[in-house]
Protein backbone atom coordinates (compact mmCIF):
# COMPACT_ATOMS: atom_id res chain seq x y z
CA UNK A 1 0.00 0.00 0.00
CA UNK A 2 1.35 3.13 -0.98
CA UNK A 3 1.87 5.96 1.63
CA UNK A 4 0.06 9.32 0.70
CA UNK A 5 2.44 12.00 0.94
CA UNK A 6 0.46 15.12 0.92
CA UNK A 7 -2.05 13.21 3.66
CA UNK A 8 0.85 12.15 6.07
CA UNK A 9 2.26 15.93 5.88
CA UNK A 10 -1.99 17.03 6.80
CA UNK A 11 -2.04 14.98 9.48
CA UNK A 12 1.36 16.04 10.93
CA UNK A 13 -0.14 19.53 10.18
CA UNK A 14 -3.03 19.03 12.29
CA UNK A 15 -0.98 17.69 15.37
CA UNK A 16 2.02 19.91 15.59
CA UNK A 17 -0.52 23.06 15.06
CA UNK A 18 -2.11 21.25 18.32
CA UNK A 19 1.37 20.30 19.81
CA UNK A 20 4.15 21.77 18.47
CA UNK A 21 6.37 20.11 20.30
CA UNK A 22 5.21 16.24 19.13
CA UNK A 23 8.00 14.03 18.97
CA UNK A 24 8.42 11.71 15.26
CA UNK A 25 6.77 8.90 16.67
CA UNK A 26 3.80 10.98 17.76
CA UNK A 27 3.75 12.44 14.04
CA UNK A 28 3.66 9.02 12.76
CA UNK A 29 1.34 7.30 14.74
CA UNK A 30 -0.79 10.30 14.32
CA UNK A 31 -0.61 9.38 10.53
CA UNK A 32 -1.25 6.22 10.91
CA UNK A 33 2.10 5.02 10.00
CA UNK A 34 5.13 3.66 11.23
CA UNK A 35 7.93 5.31 12.40
CA UNK A 36 10.22 3.53 10.04
CA UNK A 37 8.32 4.68 7.06
CA UNK A 38 8.13 8.32 8.48
CA UNK A 39 11.97 8.44 8.65
CA UNK A 40 12.24 7.16 5.02
CA UNK A 41 10.43 10.01 3.69
CA UNK A 42 11.44 12.79 6.14
CA UNK A 43 14.93 12.05 7.83
CA UNK A 44 13.84 13.87 10.90
CA UNK A 45 11.78 17.33 11.95
CA UNK A 46 13.41 19.78 10.04
CA UNK A 47 12.89 17.93 6.88
CA UNK A 48 9.25 17.28 7.64
CA UNK A 49 8.82 20.86 8.67
CA UNK A 50 10.40 21.92 5.11
CA UNK A 51 8.03 19.42 3.65
CA UNK A 52 5.09 21.12 5.40
CA UNK A 53 6.01 24.43 4.18
CA UNK A 54 6.42 22.92 0.52
CA UNK A 55 2.70 21.87 0.65
CA UNK A 56 1.54 24.70 2.91
CA UNK A 57 2.67 27.25 -0.07
CA UNK A 58 1.51 24.92 -2.77
CA UNK A 59 -2.04 25.05 -0.89
CA UNK A 60 -1.98 28.48 -0.70
CA UNK A 61 -0.97 29.23 -4.53
CA UNK A 62 -4.16 27.24 -5.30
CA UNK A 63 -6.23 28.61 -2.77
CA UNK A 64 -5.03 32.22 -3.95
CA UNK A 65 -6.10 30.90 -7.59
CA UNK A 66 -8.73 29.45 -7.05
CA UNK A 67 -9.90 32.88 -4.97
CA UNK A 68 -9.65 34.51 -8.40
CA UNK A 69 -7.58 38.02 -6.66
CA UNK A 70 -8.19 39.86 -9.39
CA UNK A 71 -11.90 39.75 -10.36
CA UNK A 72 -14.28 42.25 -8.65
CA UNK A 73 -13.05 44.85 -6.12
CA UNK A 74 -10.59 44.04 -3.80
CA UNK A 75 -12.62 43.33 -0.57
CA UNK A 76 -14.76 40.83 -2.76
CA UNK A 77 -11.51 39.10 -3.55
CA UNK A 78 -10.53 39.14 0.00
CA UNK A 79 -13.69 37.52 0.92
CA UNK A 80 -12.90 34.59 -1.51
CA UNK A 81 -9.55 34.27 -0.31
CA UNK A 82 -10.38 33.67 3.59
CA UNK A 83 -13.17 30.71 1.76
CA UNK A 84 -10.22 29.10 -0.31
CA UNK A 85 -8.05 29.33 2.73
CA UNK A 86 -10.25 27.69 5.60
CA UNK A 87 -9.19 23.96 4.03
CA UNK A 88 -5.96 24.51 5.33
CA UNK A 89 -5.59 26.66 7.42
CA UNK A 90 -4.60 24.65 10.71
CA UNK A 91 -0.97 24.09 8.59
CA UNK A 92 -0.92 27.96 7.90
CA UNK A 93 -1.07 27.79 11.22
CA UNK A 94 1.33 26.09 12.40
CA UNK A 95 3.70 27.24 9.30
CA UNK A 96 3.54 30.88 10.69
CA UNK A 97 4.57 29.48 14.27
CA UNK A 98 7.32 26.98 12.73
CA UNK A 99 9.01 29.20 10.19
CA UNK A 100 10.40 32.16 12.60
CA UNK A 101 11.93 29.21 14.59
CA UNK A 102 13.97 27.98 11.76
CA UNK A 103 14.37 30.54 9.00
CA UNK A 104 16.08 33.44 10.38
CA UNK A 105 17.23 36.04 8.14
CA UNK A 106 16.63 33.85 5.01
CA UNK A 107 13.49 34.25 3.04
CA UNK A 108 11.66 31.47 0.66
CA UNK A 109 10.79 32.60 -2.67
CA UNK A 110 7.28 30.89 -1.97
CA UNK A 111 6.07 32.68 0.78
CA UNK A 112 7.96 35.69 -0.67
CA UNK A 113 5.20 34.98 -3.99
CA UNK A 114 2.52 34.74 -1.95
CA UNK A 115 2.71 37.98 0.51
CA UNK A 116 3.75 39.86 -2.83
CA UNK A 117 -0.11 38.47 -4.11
CA UNK A 118 -1.50 39.46 -0.85
CA UNK A 119 -0.13 42.60 -0.59
CA UNK A 120 -1.26 43.43 -4.03
CA UNK A 121 -4.51 42.60 -2.89
CA UNK A 122 -4.53 45.08 -0.09
CA UNK A 123 -2.97 47.91 -2.21
CA UNK A 124 -6.00 47.43 -4.80
CA UNK A 125 -8.24 47.59 -1.97
CA UNK A 126 -6.89 51.01 -1.07
CA UNK A 127 -6.51 52.15 -4.71
CA UNK A 128 -10.10 51.24 -4.77
CA UNK A 129 -10.99 53.01 -1.36
CA UNK A 130 -11.99 50.41 0.56
CA UNK A 131 -9.01 49.77 2.16
CA UNK A 132 -7.73 51.91 4.98
CA UNK A 133 -4.21 53.59 3.49
CA UNK A 134 -2.57 54.65 7.22
CA UNK A 135 -1.91 50.52 7.46
CA UNK A 136 0.50 48.99 5.32
CA UNK A 137 0.13 46.71 2.99
CA UNK A 138 2.79 44.26 4.26
CA UNK A 139 1.44 44.79 7.42
CA UNK A 140 -2.21 44.05 6.53
CA UNK A 141 -0.62 40.69 5.03
CA UNK A 142 0.79 39.44 8.39
CA UNK A 143 -2.29 40.45 9.84
CA UNK A 144 -4.39 38.57 7.13
CA UNK A 145 -2.19 35.44 8.12
CA UNK A 146 -2.09 35.97 11.81
CA UNK A 147 -5.91 35.84 12.08
CA UNK A 148 -6.58 32.75 9.78
CA UNK A 149 -3.88 30.83 11.84
CA UNK A 150 -5.24 32.23 15.26
CA UNK A 151 -8.96 31.52 14.06
CA UNK A 152 -7.56 28.19 12.87
CA UNK A 153 -6.24 27.47 16.91
CA UNK A 154 -9.58 28.35 18.33
CA UNK A 155 -12.32 26.56 16.33
CA UNK A 156 -9.71 23.14 16.76
CA UNK A 157 -10.12 24.59 20.70
CA UNK A 158 -13.95 24.69 20.08
CA UNK A 159 -14.04 28.42 20.96
CA UNK A 160 -15.00 29.49 17.53
CA UNK A 161 -17.65 27.24 16.13
CA UNK A 162 -16.14 26.02 12.39
CA UNK A 163 -18.87 27.58 10.44
CA UNK A 164 -17.85 30.96 11.82
CA UNK A 165 -14.34 31.00 10.73
CA UNK A 166 -15.01 33.26 7.75
CA UNK A 167 -17.21 35.72 9.23
CA UNK A 168 -14.87 36.15 12.49
CA UNK A 169 -11.68 36.52 10.11
CA UNK A 170 -13.58 39.09 7.65
CA UNK A 171 -15.06 41.58 10.09
CA UNK A 172 -11.97 41.61 12.41
CA UNK A 173 -9.98 42.13 9.44
CA UNK A 174 -11.91 45.02 7.43
CA UNK A 175 -13.75 46.20 10.27
CA UNK A 176 -10.32 47.45 11.65
CA UNK A 177 -8.99 47.95 7.90
CA UNK A 178 -11.92 49.53 6.12
CA UNK A 179 -11.90 53.74 5.92
CA UNK A 180 -14.52 54.92 7.14
CA UNK A 181 -15.81 57.87 5.46
CA UNK A 182 -16.88 61.06 6.98
CA UNK A 183 -19.62 62.52 7.67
Amino acid sequence: MAMDRDQVLRDAAALLSRKSTATMDEVARAAGIGRATLHRHFAGRDALVRALEELGIRQFEAAFDNARLDEGTAVEALRRLVAESERDAQLLAFLVTENQLFEGDQINEGWARLDARVSALFRRGQAEGDIRIDLSPAWLTEALYGLIGTCAWAVMDGRVAAKDFQYMIIELLLGGARRSVEK
